[in-house]
């Protein structure tokens, strides 16, 4: 029953967060609220979601290898096997302001996550840990992005992250009773999607002898990645290669400074020194996607490179299991 659960729980969470986008943007564009608006705050939180929901719930629990273990695990997936299909579809222009901010932006992110959980600078143990300070650290820098991304959509540049971001899931407006309804339904959905995927992964873990750490980074990092996996290929599809990209960069920056910045408020989280490993992937996949660009058509991951990218994160995947 638990692993049964385990597996309805993924799609709890992505219905859930499907259903909090739909209502809360039917909400917003009934009460005149720019789409710009919606766009970095429901659509781009919304990404984040089942994340957020899985992460939240294992620090409270107190299971933090898991809560860690889900963002990056999520984080190395957007970006290799995420982008890597989205490439495979159709060849993905990437403009130049996600070369030249965003995408750097995401790896600053991932070395100020790896620096806080190694520093200890707020923690008043000498066990490594990101503290609450760590998180509230993450949250400011968000703010930071959030306030960067709405200066380039309102001027016409960031279309991954404004209005075409939130054609599918906020364009259609449902009566106020409906759209609070979906709202309602959204979080309960999220909550227990969230709590049915913690019990299943600790229970998978218990069974098979394997790490929190291993079950977070595999099989729930891959289950919170789908609702990235189908935006991304279903933009690809469509030559909407704006969208393919943005959804992941901004799903990858939001997952190390939203979601583990909120974890780490709610409770202290624990770091594992051999969690270093998956930072280190993190930063290397990220690299790889700008190094990506500058070889062969500049400006574009060519199907090659997304074929690259999947066997890349295949051998990672292999190596976790012989880790864990």
């Amino acid at each position: 029953m638990t692993l049964a659960l385990f597996f309805v729980g993924f799609l709890f969470i992505i219905k859930g967060a499907d259903l909090l986008v739909t209502g809360a943007g039917s909400i917003a564009a009934r009460f005149d609220i720019p789409a710009i608006v919606v766009g970095l705050t429901i659509v781009s939180f919304g990404t984040s979601m089942p994340e957020l929901s899985v992460s939240v719930l294992a620090s409270l629990d107190g299971y933090t290898d898991l809560a860690i273990g889900n963002v990056l695990g999520s984080n190395i997936a957007n970006i290799l096997l995420v982008l890597g299909v989205a490439a495979m579809i159709a060849p993905l222009p990437v403009r130049s302001s996600t070369l030249l901010s965003e995408i750097p932006f995401s790896l600053t992110a991932a070395l100020l996550v790896g620096f806080l959980a190694n520093a200890s600078l707020f923690s008043a143990t000498a066990e490594l840990t990101i503290s609450r300070l760590d998180g509230v650290f993450l949250l400011l820098f968000l703010v930071l992005f959030i306030a960067y991304i709405f200066k380039i959509t309102k001027d016409g540049q960031g279309a991954g992250f404004g209005k075409e971001a939130l054609t599918d899931r906020t364009a259609r407006t449902v009566g106020l009773p409906r759209s609070i309804a979906y709202v309602l339904l959204g979080v309960v959905g999220l909550y227990l999607g969230g709590d049915w995927i913690v019990v299943g992964a600790l229970d998978i873990a218990s069974r098979l002898g394997f790490s929190e750490s291993l079950i977070a980074l595999t099989i729930v990092a891959l289950g919170t990645s789908l609702p990235e996996l189908v935006t991304s290929a279903v933009a690809a599809y469509r030559g909407n290669p704006d969208v393919a990209v943005g959804n992941v960069v901004g799903s990858n920056i939001f997952n190390l400074l939203w979601v583990l910045g909120v974890s780490a408020v709610i409770t202290e989280l624990p770091f594992d020194h051999i969690s270093n490993t998956d930072i280190v992937m993190v930063v290397f996949s990220s690299t790889m996607l700008i190094f990506s660009l500058a070889v062969g058509r500049k400006g574009v991951i060519d199907r090659w490179k997304g074929i690259g990218f999947v066997l890349i994160y295949i051998a990672y995947f292999a190596y976790l299991i012989q880790r864990g």
